[in-house]
């Protein structure tokens, strides 16, 4: 009945979802609105009137506008015009405010520019965004020269070059290319559209003011990131709106993880470093215009100056680099919606055994409560008599337990009135609750402290993870304990959320590992991340997979998806092709409307899954090791094509392919068939299934036993593990080295849970066999090497 009861509920619940620009709770806002209000007053940054290059400190004057119209030819037009103040006493109030304005360099490819739109009272507090707090300042690598042209700074990457009248900031790379530089109104002279210049807006409504940090955009630029955005993977010519939601699905434009970093084609990335809405037209508008339109009445943006792989080394310099998970959490993850007993996972977990399914993980989703969806941190005991005992014998078996959660608390939870009456939730302007459910109020310490107190005892009882579900509600119109509105705090919460988790996860097992939706800049640290409730379909794999790539590129190294989709039950041909799909991620789980066990499906997809399956515990040894490296340099393991080959035009245009690691290339299979359009960046490609060879460029390539395209970069070695139905079971002593090499020549990274480090093994070609020939795990490994099928 209970499973009954939960189908029907959940069935009822997904016919509804979020539709965009109705103005419902929560849509995320567009302040690009603001930016072409009538009724708004504008100040357009126009001259340098001081600057000291010693501090990189000066002001910015800005000139006032209002839009006026004109009637021509059965058109309404309208443009920025200069107009007088409206404030009284005239003699308190500037006409053309001068703000102040700074550059900064906190390495030799990162430059710091802020901006005010006003004075400032509130103190300068560390930055939760920030891993340090604050950034470093970098006062020597960046040399400074008065030029003809104004004030000059560079370094061995680039030269910024900052002009008095017009004010411009200009960002060269090394070689002298231009970049990017902010628009003024003297760049707009040679079109009729209105464009609005480098400004701010004051709001008639309210007199709030906006940043709009208006950049160029060159032709052919391309721009990637924003965090993890389902729409088109190239987002030049978009409106993208950074503001956490609920997405409910993985085929709109909203995310339930967006990041306000993004890099271009043309050799640079920008992070704005804010939590207020944000909306972005990167030439949606103007196709010359990218329009940083930031809610917050300052500014602060990186700039960061290099290829991919540079910039999201500095990104994540600055930002955080994501620790390396345990080992375990690499395994398979079985989970549907839901299970609801001890009874339930004890039979998941012999039914994987028996049918050797390889896997690390069960997971309970939201029915192990007394009640389905209340949320009280408590297994009840008429389904679960001995949970500690239950958890200690999972762990028998190979198993971890991870254990759904959020949040939000109902009237009906029995917290409810202890967080209310306690003040640990989010308040409304009056002191009551926006919401009838309480919101923890994550900005308090003391919120923070009660709830990771909930969680601690379930990792104590053994929980090897907590699902970090939701987070992405956060009262906009709500009061905070930090003294700030949401506003300011909506998209901060779920780096809260991330961290109060993982926080309290390392303080009791020592590893910072959660499994979450909502993220924001700097939730990097605190892995993993999966995709969000997929529709069943090929264009929710599609889509999926494009904001894998796009999650990726703004800092997350690690990230997973419901393999299948989540929201109805998945078609046997859709399961069968995105299961390759999920075994090639950081990591892999089955999750959603049931059935989601392999052996729901009959014995022949079984047999196709656990090929599949097989396969990733084999591959661990190169998982564990990519996944190494991605952690030290700021790396996805779901990786674009051109991080690796950036000086490939055509790597720059593939969204359904991937490099798994360094070494592999994946193109799954988006709709049925046996073969499909592939890729390959230049060099020689070779299958791993097949051991065929195929040259960069454009092939039609069939799959083979397991239904995907996968080949592997020539001169590599994969180092493999002998099959182990869980990762603690694996043998990282005697390791299988496979050779894919047509030159005679291989070499290919390793590291183990043993290693200090990681190390590169390099292989050398001796007679018609492979020889060892750098060994950093000297007499610790013993290596079968083995080459590929050519």
């Amino acid at each position: 009945m209970n499973t009954l009861k939960y189908l029907l509920l959940f069935l009822t619940v997904s016919g509804y979802a979020q539709l965009q620009n109705t103005g419902i709770l929560n849509e995320p806002p567009d302040i690009s609105k603001d930016f072409s209000d009538l009724r708004n007053t504008y100040f357009l940054a126009d001259d340098l009137t001081s600057f000291d290059p010693s501090t990189g400190k000066g002001t910015v004057r800005y000139i006032r506008n209002n839009f006026t119209t004109r009637q021509a030819f059965n058109n309404t037009l309208m443009r920025l015009v200069p107009v007088p103040a409206n404030e009284f006493p005239t003699t308190e109030y500037s006409v053309a405010p001068e703000h102040p304005f700074s550059i900064e360099f906190t390495s030799t490819r990162t430059v710091r520019i802020r901006m005010t739109s006003g004075p400032q009272f509130r103190k300068p507090e560390e930055s939760l965004m920030l891993v340090e707090g604050t950034a470093p300042v970098d006062t020597k690598s960046w040399k400074y020269a008065k030029t003809t042209l104004g004030h000059e700074y560079r370094s061995e990457f680039g030269r910024i070059l900052i002009t008095e009248k017009p004010w411009h900031v200009y960002i060269y790379d090394e070689d002298g290319k231009l970049l990017t530089q902010t628009i003024h109104t003297d760049d707009l002279k040679n079109t009729y559209t209105p464009v609005t210049p480098f400004s701010y807006v004051r709001r008639a409504s309210d007199y709030s003011r906006s940043m709009d940090a208006a950049f160029s955009l060159s032709p052919g630029e391309k721009i990637f990131g924003c965090g993890e955005s389902f729409q088109e993977f190239n987002k030049r010519g978009q409106k993208v709106i950074l503001w956490t939601d609920d997405a409910n699905g993985v085929q709109n434009e909203t995310m339930y993880k967006p990041v306000p970093f993004y890099l271009s084609s043309r050799g640079y990335g920008v992070f704005m470093h804010h939590s207020t809405p944000i909306t972005c037209d990167f030439g949606k508008y103007f196709s010359s215009v990218n329009s940083m339109m930031i809610g917050d009445d300052e500014l602060d943006l990186f700039v960061f100056i290099g290829e991919p792989k540079d910039i999201l080394d500095e990104y994540t310099n600055l930002t955080g680099k994501a620790p390396m998970p345990p080992l375990w959490s690499f395994g398979f993850w079985m989970s549907r919606i839901t299970y609801f007993s001890e009874a339930d996972g004890q039979k998941v977990a012999s039914n994987l055994r028996k049918n050797k399914i390889p896997a690390d993980v069960i997971h309970f989703d939201t029915g192990w409560f007394g009640v389905d969806w209340r949320c009280d941190y408590q297994f009840p005991t008429d389904r679960f008599p001995d949970a500690p005992k239950m958890i200690t014998d999972f762990k028998k078996q190979g198993f971890e337990i991870c254990l759904w959660q959020l949040p939000y608390f109902t009237p009906q939870n029995t917290l409810f009135d202890e967080l209310v009456s306690e003040g640990l939730v989010v308040k409304d302007a009056k002191g009551n609750i926006p919401y009838e459910d309480a919101v923890m109020d994550l900005s308090n310490p003391q919120t923070v402290t009660w709830y990771q107190g909930k969680i601690a005892g379930l990792l104590r009882e053994g929980v090897g993870a907590i699902k970090v579900d939701f987070g992405e509600a956060a009262p906009a119109n709500g009061l905070y304990h930090s003294g700030r509105t949401g506003f300011y705090e909506h998209n901060l919460y779920p780096l809260r959320y991330n961290k109060a988790v993982a926080d309290i996860t390392k303080e009791v097992t020592g590893y910072p590992f959660i499994w979450a939706r909502s993220a924001w800049a700097g939730s990097q640290r605190y892995p993993v991340h999966w995709g969000g409730d997929a529709a069943t379909s090929n264009g929710a794999m599609a889509a999926t997979l494009r904001g894998g790539l796009s999650f990726g590129l703004s800092g997350f190294s690690f990230w997973s998806h419901d393999i299948g989709g989540f929201v109805t039950t998945t078609p046997e041909d859709l399961y069968r092709r995105w299961t390759p799909f999920g075994m090639l991620t950081s990591h892999v789980r089955s999750h959603g409307e049931p059935p989601t066990e392999p052996w729901e499906y009959g014995e022949d997809f079984m047999n196709s899954f656990r090929l599949a399956d097989n396969m990733r515990y084999e591959l661990m040894p190169y998982i564990y090791t990519q996944a190494k490296h991605s952690s030290e340099n700021g790396l996805p393991m779901v990786r674009a094509l051109f991080v690796e080959y950036p000086n490939d035009p055509g790597s720059w245009l593939i969204d359904d392919q991937y490099l798994f690691g360094s070494d592999i290339l994946v193109a799954p299979l988006m709709e049925n068939g046996t073969s499909r359009e592939v890729y390959l960046p230049p060099g020689v490609w070779i299958d791993y299934q097949t051991g065929k060879q195929y040259s960069g460029g454009w092939h039609t390539l069939e799959v083979g036993d397991i239904p995907v395209v996968m080949l592997v970069k020539d001169g590599t070695i994969l180092p493999h593990a002998k099959l182990a139905q869980t990762t603690k079971e694996i043998d990282w002593v005697n390791l299988e080295l496979r050779v894919f090499s047509t030159n005679g020549k291989a070499s290919g990274l390793l590291y183990t849970p043993e290693a200090d480090a990681i190390g590169e093994l390099m292989l050398t070609k001796v007679g018609e066999d492979y020889k060892l020939t750098i060994d950093p795990f000297k007499n610790k490994i013993k290596y079968n090497i083995k080459k590929s099928a050519l």
